[in-house]
């Protein structure tokens, strides 16, 4: 009998001593109830003789609380009597009977402590499955609804962005965009969806199912709800639910508010949704092991983030148009952003497929960023026209392809980031001389923006070849790279193109400007010379051949005058100068000319036939010039 007594002794002494380990996850009140029951019911071991009649009234006693707490249908937490805290204290004892039971069981083979052990075990499964069923109430109430109105992260981007469409990138809708941080924006979101005064109980319903070897039930059951929530919080946030055919399949006006409406469900998905289940499963699970808190929540956010990424899988995926190169840019700055908190809420060791799965989807929206300029070069390129355009103004080429890459510097950080390395190989044949000394220290993106305006300019200058006259050629260059230095000095593009392209490209046009000034007025000029003038023998002018400069010089003016007045100068300053140039040149030869020889024609008949232009006269007229309005002379002087 001693030597049971010792075994039973020392059975006791180590199962307080497991009782004492396990209660290291528990809060302070249920260490104190435990000890306490375990220093009761271990008086009952000491010795052989001691009845098991105690134990058995103690469970019947607590059998009975428990059916009668079962009968009631107020979840716990909302009965007067008995709160969580007693009913977990009533279930506890079952427990730590059922604990001393199983010693006994050890100790002896008696029948009385297998029964009163299955009754235990019994009691304390009906007890658990209660328990289970609060702690699921208990989560469907600790978080407070989503509010879809204070969710909304809306933009003037969102506003901006319907002004693109596939085929146009003019100048007021690049000025209405403005590229605003909406990635970041959303960090000014703090909201406490948590119902604190529930914790609590949660977690010491928590704590007691993995206590009790119940983690698996208490797991599934948190999994369940807040898996539940998740989703709830997707469609609160009205956000339709697409696959990746589905998405490529999508028109772009559809495709673009599937895309505007993924941005802000994924902000809100995960800076309150997501950032909510992180602080909730770790107020509840957060005095257990990882092992139990992780898996649960990455059980929760696993699908939803998933189905998330997919829309942006199928954004990288879709064709490689130019138009849709900023939304790939947006979403691609939104998921890289907001990797940053999936790696905070995320462990290493469970989350690891989710974050791969973000670092796979943001290495395809690179992917396609690049292809997308690649596209954008070749349909530059490759844009074919078989008609001049009229008037030598503008080319919507030049316009399209100028605003796109303004617009594109507003992503300078991020394409800077997604560009790296891709450099061409021949730095040299998109940089200026003045840049090629330090083209080693370019930038992915200026070599990609330089390389832009270069194949433009080349398409450019194929363009110009379907005017007949050369005159209009000029003007036609002139024109489209005055555009450009203008695009570029006007806008953050400076920054990237730097004071060596830009006066490099002044001195184009200028050119151009000269180009056109011989090709158009030479001729004209022409017939104002003293050469050629032949004299009689008073030294006096033949009037015969004053007759015919005169005629000639009025012919190939008004030739010009009603040629140019139809061409297009857009802008002013240059056109101005133009005017001036041409009139400085043109009105002092004339009125050089005329003050010199219109005197022997005083007496010829129809002398106005001759002399038609006063210089004063022509002055106005050049004021009609690159108007892109055609007159006539000779329909004004009628």
């Amino acid at each position: 009998m001693e030597g049971q007594v010792s075994v039973g002794t020392a059975q006791v002494e180590g199962r307080c001593v497991v009782v004492q380990k396990e209660t290291q996850n528990l809060t302070d009140e249920m260490v104190e109830m435990i000890a306490d029951i375990g220093i009761r019911y271990s008086d009952l071991t000491i010795a052989e003789e001691v009845g098991t009649g105690d134990i058995e009234e103690q469970l019947k006693e607590l059998e009975k609380k428990i059916l009668l707490r079962d009968s009631d249908t107020l979840p716990i937490q909302d009965q007067v009597l008995p709160q969580v805290s007693e009913y977990l204290k009533d279930v506890n004892e079952v427990w730590e009977l059922g604990g001393v039971l199983r010693l006994l069981c050890l100790s002896n083979e008696d029948e009385k402590h297998n029964e009163l052990l299955n009754f235990a075990e019994i009691t304390l499964q009906m007890a658990m499955e209660r328990l289970e069923d609060e702690f699921v109430q208990l989560l469907t109430q600790c978080c407070k609804p989503l509010e879809p109105d204070s969710m909304s992260l809306h933009s003037a981007e969102e506003d901006s962005m319907d002004n693109f469409s596939n085929s146009s990138f003019d100048e007021e809708s690049v000025e209405a965009m403005s590229h605003s941080d909406t990635a970041r924006e959303s960090e000014n979101v703090v909201i406490d969806l948590i119902n604190h005064g529930l914790i609590s109980d949660i977690t010491a319903i928590a704590n007691f199912m993995c206590l009790c070897n119940y983690e698996k039930e208490c797991c599934q059951a948190y999994v369940i709800v807040r898996k539940d929530a998740v989703e709830e919080c997707l469609s609160v946030l009205q956000f339709d639910r697409f696959n990746i055919e589905e998405v490529l399949k999508m028109g772009w006006n559809v495709l673009h508010r599937t895309i505007e409406k993924w941005k802000q469900a994924m902000q809100v998905f995960v800076r309150v949704c997501l950032a909510r289940e992180r602080h909730l499963c770790d107020l509840v699970f957060g005095e257990l092991p990882g092992s139990i808190r992780e898996p649960c929540f990455v059980d929760i956010s696993n699908s939803s983030i998933l189905q998330l990424l997919s829309i942006a899988m199928a954004i990288a995926l879709a064709p490689r148009k130019p138009e849709r190169l900023f939304q790939t840019l947006n979403t691609y700055e939104v998921l890289s952003d907001l990797l940053v908190d999936m790696e905070h809420f995320l462990p290493e060791d469970y989350g690891s497929g989710i974050l791969t799965e973000c670092h796979e989807v943001l290495l395809r929206l690179k992917e396609s960023v690049s292809g997308t300029l690649e596209e954008f070069k070749y349909n530059i390129q490759s844009s074919i026209s078989y008609t001049a355009f009229p008037g030598g103004g503008v080319h919507h080429l030049t316009k399209y392809v100028m605003n796109y890459i303004k617009a594109l510097s507003a992503y300078a950080e991020t394409l800077g980031s997604v560009l790296e390395g891709q450099q061409g190989t021949d730095q040299s044949s998109v940089m200026e001389d003045g840049d090629r000394e330090t083209s080693s220290n370019q930038s992915p993106l200026v070599w990609h923006l330089k390389s832009v305006t270069k194949i433009l300019e080349a398409n450019l200058a194929h363009k110009s070849q379907l005017y007949s006259d050369v005159s209009l050629q000029s003007i036609f260059m002139m024109n489209n790279v005055c555009y450009m230095v203008d695009k570029v000095k006007q806008s953050d593009l400076r920054n990237f193109f730097g004071d060596e392209w830009i006066r490099a490209h002044i001195v184009m046009f200028q050119k151009h400007a000269r180009d056109y000034e011989r090709a158009s007025w030479t001729s004209v000029l022409s017939f104002l010379k003293e050469e050629g003038i032949r004299r009689t023998s008073s030294r006096n002018p033949s009037s015969t051949v004053l007759k015919d400069r005169f005629r000639g010089f009025n012919h190939a003016f008004e030739e010009v005058y009603n040629a140019q007045t139809a061409w297009s100068v857009p802008n002013a300053g240059l056109r101005d100068d133009l005017r001036i140039s041409v009139s400085t040149k043109l009105i002092q030869a004339y009125r050089i000319f005329e003050s010199r020889h219109a005197g022997y024609l005083d007496g010829e008949r129809h002398r106005e036939k001759y002399i038609k232009y006063s210089p004063d006269e022509l002055e106005e007229y050049l004021l009609d010039l690159f108007a892109g309005s055609p007159r006539s002379l000779q329909s004004q002087r009628r």
